[in-house]
């Protein structure tokens, strides 16, 4: 029956230990960084589309203002999407396509070069990130930083 047991905890042993220790984007902390998004965007009389993912690249919260047009909801996406996979903002890449050899940036996968995707990071490790469309790059990425900065 010890042997049992014993065995028994081993196994379960792993489970136990290795609960939910990383950090994690919730849907809370994604949505205060949506609101603060949207915030600035308002004030600024800029529609955007905002979205936030977590760090598989998965959508928690996708936000269209009204008037947006319809094709920034994906680039809104795919910013994200290239700012987590790579751990790195957008305009990483939108910078070095303007040098010599730029071009082959836009050869790598989930790679945007358009400023407006950065990632999300708690206690230095990745936990998603945010993508916005819908103004110029420059404006997609202030909206993107003041978004990240409620967080």
């Amino acid at each position: 029956m010890k042997k049992q047991l014993l065995i028994l905890l081993l196994a379960l042993l792993p489970f136990w230990t290795f609960s939910q220790t990383k950090p994690y984007l919730s849907l809370a902390d994604a949505v205060r960084i949506t609101e603060a998004a949207e915030a600035k965007a308002k004030a600024e009389g800029w529609n955007v589309v905002i979205a936030i993912l977590d760090d598989g690249g998965h959508l928690i919260t996708l936000k269209r203002m009204d008037g947006v047009q319809i094709g920034s909801v994906d680039v809104a996406q795919a910013k994200a999407k290239s700012a987590v996979f790579f751990k790195r903002s957008t305009k990483v890449f939108e910078d070095a396509m303007k040098g010599e050899g730029g071009s082959r940036i836009a050869t790598l996968p989930h790679a945007v070069g358009v400023e407006g995707g950065l990632p999300i990071f708690k206690d230095g490790v990745i936990v998603g990130s945010i993508g916005v469309s819908g103004v110029t790059s420059a404006q997609d990425g202030i909206i993107a930083q003041a978004g990240i900065d409620a967080y």
